[in-house]
């Protein structure tokens, strides 16, 4: 491959050079991801964090908002089978909207709560370690390990933080990394 005078190729982000264990590889990534999302909406203004984008239609606040119910489903309800609330009455569109009386603290609040749950269970359990029956999950062969879990929700990241990206330039036009 053929590099152009001044081109650096891009470092790597998430987790260092150095890390192999696919655990640690997998959290990091995790992490990254969680604080990209929260860096690309970091100098928004209440306005623009709260307002749909066209032609998406939904808001920035609202992307962390699902992301938050996103953690919920898969590590409260589903890997733990905890008897909590799912999915918010009113479906897809409660989830993706945020009502105007509901302050953007809270919200941002609500989603670094998951995150927390989330964190806390992970560290708990093993990557082969199944997810227990009762919540999301009612049989044991519809049951995943905690490792498919985490890769599923990496790759709900990986999607959405790429879409935040294309929600910034049609708000700012700021790009991203």
């Amino acid at each position: 491959m053929q590099q152009f005078p001044g081109q650096v190729p891009a470092l790597l982000d998430g987790p260092g050079v150095d890390v192999s264990d696919p655990r640690e590889l997998l959290l990091g990534y995790l992490e990254w991801y969680r604080e990209a999302l929260l860096r690309k909406i970091s100098d928004l203004s209440d306005g623009r964090l709260r307002t749909p984008v066209e032609p998406l239609g939904w808001s920035p606040l609202g992307l962390v908002q699902h992301l938050g119910w996103v953690e919920r489903r898969w590590m409260r309800w589903g890997f733990a089978a905890e008897d909590v609330l799912a999915y918010p009455p009113g479906g897809d569109e409660a989830e993706w909207s945020i009502p105007a009386d509901r302050p953007t603290a809270e919200v941002l609040a609500a989603y670094r709560d998951e995150v927390t749950a989330t964190t806390s269970l992970v560290a708990a359990a093993g990557l082969a370690d199944t997810a227990r029956l009762g919540g999301r999950f009612q049989t044991p062969d519809q049951a995943p390990s905690l490792g498919r879990i985490l890769f599923h929700l990496l790759q709900e990241y990986a999607r959405h933080v790429g879409h935040l990206d294309v929600a910034r330039e049609l708000i700012d036009g700021k790009k991203g990394e």
